[in-house]
């Protein structure tokens, strides 16, 4: 291990000591508290890597055979003759559409620096008033349902009196052209989104409302969402929630956005699927969904004790005994974030908030005695220890720091079905489970085999091909944003000081998509500031050091590894990722 610090004559005299004085330090400690150490830490990540290893082939057979068989469990309801009912009585019921906002401004002409991930190449996209606000409302507006039926509720919250006047036009727009809208206000954010939907349930107009439809201020929902949603409600009384997916309107805008419908595409098509199918439970997506009110206020009604307010409504309810269903044919187009720092607040409060509510409500899940163990220990052990800790603790701990402490203390030996087999098996199984990637694909395939479509099936095929390669990005990606989820999850599991942390994810709207493009010069000094991250940039360093330290000592091409994800650390460190917007 002396080779740690090769060639130390050749330093200066003061650099010299210097090392020499690490060089016997890390003597010392090593063999009575380094190699134990990482030893312990070996054994750790290795129970915690098969524990995410079972938990991800059972979801990949469930999600097979649901998909191959076509036996999605929203397929199992018959709503023809509830359909028929609602057509022929009109006995439809009264729906209240919740819009929650906060400062969702409208901004006139402005200029977005767009930076290519790999190189530091700018683009000047000029884009004319995007108007978040104006989305949402307008297609909530549209809605395909009785006028004297549907009540549009918006909450502003916004603490900036532009945006206030501006979202309240628009109310007094839609409200001259017969909607039933109202505009609500607070005169504090207390609860945040969770305290303005609990108010916004509170008033009078709202007693006569059977169900609430909720959606973010970037939400589009098309006119026949509640007319496919309604229903299933309707027609069995024992359903509280029915969940719809989301579909991204900015999903290629940048190879961020990109990455990140992966990974919410696997959320949906596996995660939410297995849950609708096997336990009737998934977490609520906070967006896209219709709430029997019945069900809400049985549940307790919402809490604002963590970030993730909806995913502890849904618990509740859950508990309660109320029924859930995700129908994945149906979707609701909404918005990535594409800047860096918007994504990371995001993950923040998604990784934070659900080990904070699973810290909380622990003792609540093993005591309630209306849902049987069954769902008792999918619900602790599978939803949120597995999925919403472990999966945070093992990417980052094990593949950003054990692998790397591996390559400089030789005596430690990692088993190669941790190291390789494990992860590669995992990765596949991520990937072949997205719609865009994967199964869903291969199923169109399969079934335009069977007609012989070759043009269509060619299409697919070159979409498919084009795609590939992104795996390798995603996993580079998922390793380094586990830095922060993991270290999220650690505040939740403790409570520290930002664990109720609220940053709304900044939305830029879809006219980015525009398509103009003038090079600017490489380092525009306004972005300077926003574009450096430290702790990437460490990790960086850390893991360029050990790359470089196998490739010169190691016998087990770690290097290839460490130096792709030091690539990835780097790249992200410096800013060259997502979306910037000039100040």
């Amino acid at each position: 291990m002396g080779r740690l610090f090769p060639a130390t004559n050749l330093l200066p005299h003061g650099q010299g000591d210097a090392v020499e004085n690490f060089r016997f330090v890390w003597r010392e400690i090593r063999a009575p508290l380094i190699i134990p150490m990482v030893r312990m830490a070996v054994w750790i990540c290795g129970v915690m890597s098969v524990m995410l290893f079972v938990e991800r082939v059972y979801m990949a057979v469930v999600i097979v055979c649901v998909k191959l068989l076509g036996k999605q469990r929203y397929t199992k309801y018959k709503l023809d003759a509830v359909r028929e009912d609602l057509e022929m009585k009109g006995s439809y019921p009264v729906v209240l559409v919740q819009i929650p906002m906060f400062n969702e401004k409208e901004v006139g002409t402005i200029h977005l620096f767009v930076c290519h991930l790999l190189t530091s190449v700018y683009y000047l996209f000029p884009c004319q008033h995007f108007q978040v606000y104006r989305l949402s409302i307008g297609a909530a507006c549209g809605l395909s349902w009785p006028s004297d039926k549907i009540i549009i509720q918006v909450l502003d919250d916004s603490t900036d009196r532009i945006t206030r006047a501006l979202v309240e036009m628009e109310c007094l727009k839609w409200m001259s052209k017969g909607v039933n809208i109202k505009y609500e206000t607070r005169n504090n954010r207390n609860g945040y989104k969770a305290g303005a939907m609990r108010d916004g349930l509170k008033k009078i107009y709202v007693k006569d409302c059977e169900f609430v439809a909720i959606f973010d201020a970037d939400f589009q929902p098309e006119p026949d969402f509640l007319s496919r949603t309604v229903p299933f409600l309707l027609g069995n009384p024992e359903l509280g929630l029915v969940q719809a997916r989301w579909r991204f309107v900015n999903s290629d805008e940048c190879l961020m956005t990109r990455l990140q419908e992966m990974s919410l595409d696997y959320h949906f098509s596996v995660e939410q699927e297995v849950g609708s199918s096997m336990y009737s439970f998934f977490g609520f997506n906070g967006t896209a969904g219709v709430w029997r009110i019945q069900a809400l206020m049985d549940a307790g009604g919402w809490k604002e004790r963590t970030t993730v307010e909806d995913m502890d409504l849904a618990v509740r309810a859950s508990l309660k005994g109320w029924k859930f269903v995700f129908v994945g044919d149906l979707s609701v187009k909404n918005e990535l974030p594409s800047t860096f720092k918007a994504y990371r607040y995001q993950q923040h409060r998604w990784s934070c908030g659900p080990a904070n509510l699973f810290r909380k409500m622990i003792k609540e899940i093993i005591l309630c005695d209306k849902v049987s163990m069954w769902k008792k220990f999918h619900v602790i052990y599978a939803f949120f220890f597995v999925r919403k800790i472990v999966a945070h603790l093992v990417t980052f701990f094990f593949y950003c720091m054990v692998i790397p402490l591996s390559v400089l203390v030789p005596q430690i030996h990692l088993p190669k079905f941790v190291a390789i087999y494990i992860p590669s098996t995992i990765t596949i199984l991520n990937a072949i489970c997205t719609p865009r990637y994967g199964l869903d694909l291969f199923v169109t395939v399969f079934k335009l085999l069977l007609k012989k479509d070759n043009m269509t099936l060619t299409v697919l095929m070159v979409h498919m091909n084009r795609s590939l390669h992104l795996v390798v990005f995603w996993i580079l990606f998922e390793n380094v944003m586990s830095l922060h989820r993991t270290k999220a999850a650690i505040i939740g599991l403790i409570e520290a000081n930002r664990v109720n942390e609220w940053v709304v994810t900044e939305k830029l709207g879809n006219t980015i998509k525009q398509k103009a493009s003038i090079k600017l010069s490489k380092k525009p000094r306004s972005l300077a500031g926003e574009r450096i991250h430290t702790l990437e940039i460490l990790m960086g360093i850390f893991l360029s050091y050990c790359a470089i330290y196998d490739l010169l000592f190691g016998h087990d091409h770690f290097y290839i590894y460490l130096s792709l994800q030091a690539s990835a650390f780097f790249i992200i460190g410096f800013g060259y990722v997502g979306t910037l917007v000039s100040n």
